[in-house]
């Protein structure tokens, strides 16, 4: 269903601070941070970030209403204030793969003492979120998705390779510059070469080169201070590093498996948010998802891009966890 073009739109709930927090052992010498806030005796929610490699942020907590929900959010492995962090070049990120995360999910939830939660997630988080819950189908209550990315390699070629590139050719030549011509017919591959560089000045030009082509694209209007923020030095190093190396795998996930596993959710209540004009997850993957899943609600929001704060997109999801807590 489409937008109403004349609708009051809702926004962020209040900031709020945690009441509870810690670092969690996952286990291969990781530690996951992880915080709750809200209501301690409301419906359990968990949120799951982007990236991967992006961590949690304040307004992350403000999808959700404060009296309603327990809100439970986590810096996934190796990011944010997980331990130890992919910006050291020595950090080992073979036990960092979408298995393992959907396992780091569960053992939180049983730290928490939750029995089941609505599970939230985009971009990469609405990956792990299919991916968790069609591991874990009796644990989710139920699910909000934005920005839908599966990471079938069609989707990767498209924003690492060719595609994105054909509607951010300015910003794309400052991406490729890094890499040599003779080098540029497999992007993803020639970034992970850098980004594992002994050279320190080569892994940060690549890893900015590689945040910053993302934080471009990811808004329907441009945003400098995003940009200017995924080029901060250790948060690109961390995000790049992390990102590239799910990239290169394909999430870990065979081509369409999140597509053909639908059966084990297709009970679960679920809305699907996707920006009409989303150029790093194009709305085609979300079409797919929708067809394969009839029975979700599902929102194409016109006059959006792919960030979650932008305002049809946040007043469909705050829309959503409304309802759920109801």
């Amino acid at each position: 269903m489409r937008q109403s073009l004349v609708m009051e739109l809702r926004t962020f709930y209040p900031p709020i601070e945690p009441y509870d927090s810690g670092l969690l052992d996952v286990g291969e010498g990781n530690q996951i941070y992880w915080e709750v806030c809200g209501n301690p005796d409301g419906k359990p929610a968990v949120m799951l970030h982007g990236g991967p490699g992006g961590g949690c942020t304040p307004d992350h907590r403000r999808q959700f209403d404060p009296q309603a929900y327990r809100i439970v959010l986590f810096d996934q492995r190796n990011c944010g204030r997980s331990t130890p962090h992919a910006v050291d070049p020595n950090v080992s990120l073979e036990s960092n793969t979408t298995w393992h995360l959907v396992a780091d999910i569960e053992r939180l939830r049983e730290h928490l003492g939750i029995d089941d939660w609505l599970v939230f997630g985009g971009s990469w988080g609405s990956a792990l979120a299919l991916s968790y819950a069609q591991a874990h189908p009796e644990r989710v209550g139920a699910l909000v998705l934005r920005g839908i990315f599966m990471l079938r390699p069609f989707e990767v070629y498209w924003f690492y390779q060719e595609g994105a590139s054909l509607m951010f050719p300015d910003a794309y030549e400052e991406y490729v510059s890094v890499i040599p011509e003779d080098e540029r017919d497999d992007l993803v591959e020639a970034f992970a070469v850098r980004l594992a560089s002994s050279d320190p000045e080569e892994r940060v030009r690549a890893a900015r080169a590689w945040s910053q082509w993302e934080a471009t694209a990811l808004t329907l209007r441009p945003r400098p201070e995003l940009v200017e923020h995924f080029g901060e030095t250790d948060y690109a190093v961390a995000f790049a590093r992390i990102e590239n190396h799910y990239m290169r795998h394909h999430g870990f996930l065979e081509p369409e498996q999140l597509l053909e596993n639908v059966d084990r959710i297709r009970h679960i209540p679920a809305v699907i948010v996707q920006g009409r004009y989303d150029v790093c997850t194009p709305p085609a993957t979300a079409w797919d998802l929708h067809r394969a899943w009839p029975e979700a609600e599902f929102h194409m929001v016109e006059d959006a891009g792919h960030a979650y704060d932008e305002p049809g997109i946040l007043h469909r999801l705050i829309e959503a966890t409304d309802r759920f807590a109801r």
